[in-house]
């Protein structure tokens, strides 16, 4: 099942919100930029960077960025794949704060930590606006801070959803059982009306 932020997107008060939540759950990290990957780490990292007052780094495939680069190479399912960033893009020491809409399996954004270490700078934290929690990236990432604002546990649930549905069933089971007792108390009541008769 595909996580659709299109929506999210589109509705100025729920991105607005979004942002702000980034911001509230980064601020104390000081970081000096904000970096995100390509693409959709672009559309949240850039808006959380001004919201931040600081700048942003883009992290793109290879040969997208046109100055001097470094690269990582990474590991996908069907192949390998290769992040960049300019190579004067962050100096030694530099608290770098990583931004990207989804934790799926971590591959890339361990390959962006990497990039950003590389180059002699430091991953604050990373933080997503999803998380895949079946995929477990967060253990691939296990070194660094990390946070999300939504954690899926699975394909169809996320763990709210899941929390609402277990109260939700455990209030259905409590009525069916009272519903039983009930019952039961009328039948022994009109058997014994019927043995008083």
């Amino acid at each position: 099942m595909f996580r659709d932020i299109t929506p999210l997107l589109k509705n100025p008060k729920a991105f607005s919100l979004c942002i702000l939540e980034l911001a509230k759950q980064s601020r104390k990290y000081n970081p000096k930029y904000v970096a995100g990957v390509e693409a959709r780490g672009f559309i949240f990292g850039s808006a959380l960077a001004h919201e931040l007052g600081i700048g942003f780094i883009p992290i793109r495939k290879k040969g997208k960025l046109p100055y001097k680069t470094v690269s990582v190479e990474y590991a996908l399912e069907y192949g390998n794949a290769e992040v960049e960033m300019h190579r004067d893009a962050i100096k030694k020491n530099d608290k770098i704060l990583l931004v990207d809409d989804l934790l799926a399996t971590g591959g890339t954004a361990l390959a962006a930590a990497k990039l950003i270490e590389k180059l002699g700078g430091k991953v604050s934290k990373f933080i997503f606006v999803i998380e895949l929690k079946d995929l477990k990236g967060r253990d691939r990432l296990k070194k660094y801070k990390v946070s999300s604002l939504i954690k899926y546990l699975s394909e169809k649930h996320s763990d709210e959803e899941i929390l609402v549905k277990k109260k939700l069933d455990k209030i259905d089971s409590g009525i069916r059982e009272r519903k039983r007792k009930v019952l039961s108390a009328k039948e022994a009541l009109g058997a014994h009306l019927k043995y008083v008769k």
